[in-house]
């Protein structure tokens, strides 16, 4: 894995980050339609999304290997449901344990 694997990595993570900010403000009533869409935490939902694409083009213009990427994003399958516990009190089904380790499986084998 390269430095540049590693800035993906670090989009992925990010770009997770973002999807909780997201489902925060999507818990939440708001008074009106535009306070829905455009409230400080979708805005910085949005923000972090749009770095982390910035992030990801970076990565790919300066040599990291293509075939790696979608194995590097399948992590954002793990980040979220682990984000999810920590931030919004959410609790997993075996199901979702079994995807985790599952992916996980996927990502040691490739990389054997």
């Amino acid at each position: 894995m390269s430095q540049y694997s590693f800035v993906i990595l670090i989009g992925v993570l990010i770009a997770s980050i973002s999807q909780i900010f997201l489902k925060k403000s999507a818990e939440k009533k708001y008074s009106s339609f535009v306070y829905e869409y455009f409230n400080i935490q979708v805005l910085i939902g949005y923000l972090l999304m749009f770095f982390s694409v910035f992030l990801n083009l970076y990565a790919l213009n300066n040599g990291v290997n293509v075939k790696e990427v979608p194995v590097i994003e399948s992590l954002g399958f793990i980040f979220v449901p682990i984000l999810s516990i920590l931030f919004l009190n959410e609790r997993l089904v075996a199901k979702q344990y079994a995807a985790i380790v599952l992916i996980l499986s996927g990502i040691f084998v490739f990389y054997l």
